[in-house]
């Protein structure tokens, strides 16, 4: 069960506090549960988890793709083991290693990303992750997530815990917007509906959720009923809730903070083109490269905003018609 808050405020809260706090709680609990960073605990805030579990943290240096070997070997001997860094290495540099070591050998690693697409910001294009889903979609049974708050990354986290195989959540660091109430939970593989809706479905995921609620609102205030769909799991989709959506509204815009063509779009679309057919209008990254520049530019520059939703929203409707 969630509440939504939807009041579009920044939380006084980091992001990766959420990932930091499910983690201190299962430790505490679960002596075989692991973390390895990669030199970046101050970035994310994993320094507490060494202070509190010496044991049980560890750092493997800026070396991910060695780190995702220690993370493979030490789940083989039935650890359960999280490992950090950016998401441009923890997916571009050791996916290799996460796709043999991790995946085909069927371990619980979990990996997680952060700073994904445009939240990397000044640290510019070289770290700006368009593609890490990408690649984990592409190994057999693994999960992919895309957190869009402090509430939904603590209830992930401590979800993934249970999972038996490999899996990559993408973690926004340090401002975000607030969506849900704390105590909310969230199942993986299982999207929430935030808005109900029958002219339109937004579907969105990360730091688009709160740009596909501030777009309902626009669109309602234009006499447009929008649906609005969170889902924060990519794989496995949820496919019942996506061909509800596309058989009741007649139409889709997705949104995501990722290339198009093989993110959360290109995951709705092939579903429906295959299921139910039906216009879809994908916001999100299209085939570029990342750059330099405050959050909000980049939101702008690569039209990720509520405003572009709603013009989506409009095209998509019309082509219903």
């Amino acid at each position: 069960m969630f509440t939504l808050i939807g009041k579009h405020e920044k939380d006084p809260r980091a992001n990766r506090d959420g990932y930091v706090e499910a983690m201190l709680e299962m430790m505490a609990e679960n002596d075989k549960l692991i973390h390895i960073d990669c030199d970046l605990m101050g970035c994310i805030n994993t320094g507490k988890l060494l202070k509190a579990f010496p044991k049980q943290t560890f750092n493997a240096g800026i070396a991910e793709q060695n780190a995702m070997g220690v993370a493979a070997g030490m789940a083989a001997t039935g650890l359960q083991v999280f490992m950090h860094s950016f998401g441009c290495f923890a997916s571009r540099r050791a996916f290799d290693q996460a796709f043999l070591a991790a995946g085909y050998s069927q371990l619980p690693v979990h990996v997680i990303g952060s700073d994904p697409g445009v939240t990397a910001a000044f640290n510019g294009a070289t770290h700006m992750p368009f593609e890490d889903c990408a690649l984990y979609m592409t190994v057999p049974d693994a999960i992919v997530i895309d957190a869009c708050d402090f509430v939904q990354v603590k209830s992930l986290t401590k979800q993934l815990a249970g999972q038996p195989g490999l899996s990559y959540m993408r973690l926004i660091r340090k401002g975000f917007t607030t969506v849900y109430a704390d105590g909310s939970e969230f199942e993986i593989g299982k999207g929430v509906t935030l808005r109900d809706g029958t002219d339109v479905t937004l579907i969105a995921s990360g730091i688009l959720v709160d740009e596909a609620l501030k777009a309902e609102e626009q669109l309602r205030a234009q006499g447009v009923s929008a649906r609005v769909l969170d889902l924060h799991t990519w794989k496995p989709l949820d496919d019942d809730l996506v061909l509800k959506a596309a058989a009741e509204t007649g139409c889709i815009v997705t949104a995501e903070n990722h290339q198009v063509s093989c993110g959360l779009g290109s995951a709705v679309t092939n579903l429906l083109a295959e299921k139910h057919p039906v216009p879809v209008e994908r916001i999100g990254i299209q085939d570029q490269f990342g750059q330099v520049g405050p959050q909000e530019f980049l939101m702008e520059q690569y039209h990720l905003t509520a405003a572009d939703i709603v013009d989506a929203a409009k095209r998509a409707m019309a082509r219903k018609a």
